[in-house]
């Protein structure tokens, strides 16, 4: 399914969520702002130290789970940010921090923090498909090893928390979420005296394109450059993702990521099949979808082709005119009766609804095992950080998407031209971009377009696209968090020699 008719009951990264807050948030909210007093039930600051156990040896670190104060113009506090900060013992005041948040609009930080670079990690049963007992481990490939961390949730997310319904909605918004977490970042900076540290961000889906805006509104409004932006399976540039169904483009950037999930399903996976899959995408398969429909056998051939290698059936591939988009997910010629997730299209389910073509059934991995992540993070905070609070942690919040300012439509949402006058006016700025190959919700093909199309001349040596196996989070297998883990860091070691 491409993006748009997706989007119409998810968003970007983890957007099918309930379409009401949970009764007992509902009940918070209401009470509390009659009261006035919401932002009462937020704790203080809690400071914990603990021992992480690396392969290299142990590492000796400082959590913080806290919030931080957001004003408005009269200076009253309208919303408190939380967030949760490792800092590694006595390491040098120029030691790297790494700023990280989720995306959604109206997912929270847990997935990145629990997912992959905290220093504990949920584990899962049946090869990450069973979230019924997630278990809280050391993690050890946690990106603490190499930088500080900071995990932030944006006002609506977690336990971030605005005074009210009328205070929220002033952070619903591209430009709005950006400066919030700007001030955040500057609050924890001052307040910490990391001015002089090299400073990261980490985005996950639209919390790379988040990151980006971020990094420009920490420049123009807080006088802070930061080092370097790492992105993960990000959305980018909206025209690519979230544009028409039937645009040639978007079609052809999506196509090696439904070859990838094929070869996957088929367990026939290389490198070198999907390379061919991106020469056919951005030629034949793209000069087609952009000419009058072939005819005869012409139209056969390709249909053929386009049928083999993506494994859907040849009559829907023909139906649809080779946009096949939105029709991949219960069109599979091998898998009648079943079906496949956006976030990862080489995981094969039983189909809930199998009378009907449209996916009306829960996502397998949005909706499966990832929830347990919202659960596991908060007994993790209260057991070993020590924050104890009457709120829900709100993994998920639809209510802040829907209400989600995008500054025109979500397809004319970009970060390009962020990028370039980053990559142009801070020279030692570097981007990492990294994407699973089976994602076909944010596809790695409309990344690599995108930093194929920025100057040379800013992005040789500064931008790099890194692909691994698997899906939107690729990282949730272990061999692949490793791999990400060590580019990462040699990422960073990169950075310190500019």
């Amino acid at each position: 399914m491409r993006f748009k008719s997706l989007l119409a009951v998810v968003a970007l990264l983890f957007f099918a969520v309930p379409s009401s807050l949970p009764a007992q948030d509902r009940g918070e909210d209401q009470n509390q702002e009659q009261n006035g007093g919401i932002l009462s039930l937020l704790p203080a600051d809690a400071v914990t130290r603990h021992v992480l156990k690396l392969p290299s040896g142990e590492l000796a670190y400082t959590a913080t789970a806290g919030t931080l104060d957001l004003r408005d113009q009269d200076g009253k506090t309208n919303a408190k940010v939380f967030y949760t900060a490792y800092v590694a013992e006595g390491a040098s005041v120029d030691r790297p921090i790494t700023f990280a948040f989720n995306g959604g609009p109206g997912a929270a930080s847990a997935y990145l923090h629990l997912g992959l670079v905290g220093p504990r990690i949920v584990e899962f049963d049946a090869r990450n498909r069973n979230g019924t007992q997630p278990r809280l481990v050391d993690n050890p490939d946690s990106w603490l090893a190499f930088t500080d961390l900071v995990l932030i949730d944006p006002v609506g997310t977690g336990w971030s928390r605005a005074a009210g319904k009328d205070a929220e909605s002033a952070y619903c918004g591209v430009r709005q979420d950006a400066q919030s977490l700007a001030k955040a970042i500057a609050l924890y900076i001052q307040r910490n005296g990391r001015v002089g540290s090299p400073k990261y961000l980490l985005g996950e889906s639209y919390g790379g394109l988040r990151a980006v805006k971020v990094a420009t509104a920490l420049k123009d409004e807080q006088g802070i450059v930061v080092s370097g932006i790492v992105m993960v399976s990000p959305l980018i540039d909206g025209r690519l993702v979230l544009g028409s169904s039937d645009d040639p483009l978007g079609a052809a950037v999506q196509f090696p990521s439904l070859v990838a999930a094929e070869l996957e399903r088929k367990a026939t996976f290389s490198e070198q099949a999907v390379a061919e899959a991106e020469k056919f995408a951005m030629g034949d398969y793209l000069v087609s979808l952009a000419g009058p429909a072939p005819m005869g056998e012409t139209g056969d051939r390709l249909y053929a082709r386009i049928a083999q290698m993506t494994g859907i059936k040849q009559e829907a591939v023909a139906r649809a005119r080779g946009f096949v988009g939105d029709i991949y997910t219960k069109n599979l010629a091998a898998a009648e009766g079943k079906f496949v997730s956006p976030y990862d299209a080489a995981v094969l389910m039983d189909d809930p609804y199998p009378e009907t073509a449209d996916d009306r059934g829960a996502d397998p991995i949005l909706d499966g095992y990832t929830r347990a992540y919202g659960a596991a993070f908060a007994s993790y905070a209260h057991d070993e950080l020590r924050f104890s609070t009457e709120l829900s942690y709100r993994l998920l919040n639809k209510d802040v998407n829907r209400r989600w300012d995008w500054d025109g439509t979500r397809s004319d949402v970009s970060a390009v031209r962020d990028l370039r006058d980053l990559l142009s006016v801070v020279p030692s700025f570097r981007l990492l971009v990294a994407h699973g190959y089976s994602d076909t919700l944010t596809p790695y093909g409309a990344s690599r377009y995108v930093i194929d199309h920025l100057p040379p001349s800013l992005t040789s040596g500064r931008a790099d696209l890194q692909v691994y196996r698997g899906g939107h989070m690729f990282y949730t297998e272990p061999d692949e968090r490793q791999k990400f883990t060590a580019d990462v860091r040699n990422f960073y070691a990169g950075s310190d020699k500019d």
